[in-house]
């Protein structure tokens, strides 16, 4: 296969970090354009402040960066990495130029005609690309993927629903700091300290899973009437989020049985065998005190990209369970969906430019 050129939005942030290092060696994507909003013109390895591990990739040091300018562009396909705030406008004229736009800001994920998409969770929403071209006069698309928490999150939920339907979801959330961006929460306010609020994360927890867990029907996504509550908390840890969890089905189940349900999981993701999918979505701990987010978070056969769950427990009924949950909030959680997405757009014959 010939590789795919691809641009990314927003490249010197964190996530922007994380899409260049895990595309600089993917055998179907080739980067061929890097943005910044206020470092145009210079090359990528000087403009950046690398905050990951390993250094900047060679193939991405000597890039020039450019506008977030379709005109400035050369790419068969567009990531973005852009703050909200900004993303919207930007993402709108790249689509309207004809790129395609695999987007992991908050802009467009609630647009009643915007896929928002983890590929093992809700493949089939790739419907409303029909839906998004009869509404809106663009050259192309853009599909999005949830916020961090929310990708997380899904994943189980999405196999617990299909084996047992689902009613209620109570979780409590401990983030890590790089999920607030680069630089992030300033080190005096997060060392030796819990803080319990991440502004809007507890609204895009309700909203985002909902929409993934609905149902795609007559050109829409059918509300799933799950009721869906979180409290958010940032803690010192710099990858890595773990969740607690509490589920209410609409069968009785045991840990066991649900540990095996889980542990089986798999989406269209495995069954077409896309470079950045993990041969397990879900890998399930019997250690009482495991996942942790150091030992666990890059867990899987394609590190990060799986979700641990573990002390899965009845949770007071016949029809519940506790467990707890963690993913790694950048690859899992942001640029690794994106680029799973993205592969999964190729593989279906969406991206064609």
């Amino acid at each position: 296969m010939e590789r795919k050129r691809v641009a990314i939005l927003g490249a010197r942030g964190m996530v922007g970090q994380k899409f260049v290092q895990m595309l600089s060696e993917h055998p179907w994507f080739e980067i061929s354009g890097l943005t910044s909003s206020t470092m145009a013109q210079q090359p990528y390895g000087e403009a950046v402040d690398w905050v990951l591990d390993g250094g900047v990739p060679t193939r991405a040091s000597d890039l020039v960066l450019s506008h977030a300018d379709p005109k400035e562009l050369d790419a068969d396909l567009v990531f973005s990495a852009l703050p909200g705030g900004v993303a919207r406008g930007i993402e709108k004229r790249f689509a309207e130029a004809g790129f395609p736009v695999v987007s992991n800001s908050s802009a467009f994920r609630l647009e009643p005609d915007v896929p928002l998409i983890v590929p093992e969770v809700n493949p089939q929403h790739l419907q409303l690309l029909d839906t998004q071209r009869g509404r809106r006069d663009w050259g192309s698309f853009i599909v999005t993927t949830p916020n961090c928490t929310s990708t997380i999150l899904s994943i189980p939920l999405k196999a617990l629903m299909g084996a047992y339907g689902l009613r209620k979801v109570v979780v409590v959330t401990m983030q890590a700091v790089s999920g607030a961006g680069y630089p992030g929460v300033p080190s005096y306010q997060i060392m030796d300290n819990v803080i319990p609020f991440i502004p809007q994360e507890e609204e895009k927890v309700r909203h985002e899973v909902s929409k993934m867990l609905g149902k795609f029907e007559g050109g829409s996504i059918r509300d799933p009437g799950i009721e869906i509550s979180a409290s958010c908390n940032r803690v010192p840890v710099l990858d890595g989020h773990l969740e607690s969890v509490y589920v209410e089905l609409d069968a009785d189940v045991g840990a066991e049985e649900a540990l095996k349900t889980m542990s089986e999981f798999s989406g269209l993701s495995q069954e077409e065998g896309l470079p950045t999918a993990p041969d397990k979505p879900i890998l399930v701990s019997r250690e009482e005190d495991r996942p942790q987010t150091r030992q666990d978070r890059l867990s899987g056969s394609v590190p990060g990209m799986s979700v641990v769950v573990g002390r899965v427990r009845p949770g007071g009924s016949r029809n519940s369970l506790l467990f707890s949950l963690l993913g790694h909030n950048t690859i899992r959680g942001a640029a690794g969906c994106a680029i799973l997405l993205a592969e999964l757009l190729l593989c279906k014959g969406h991206v064609v430019r």
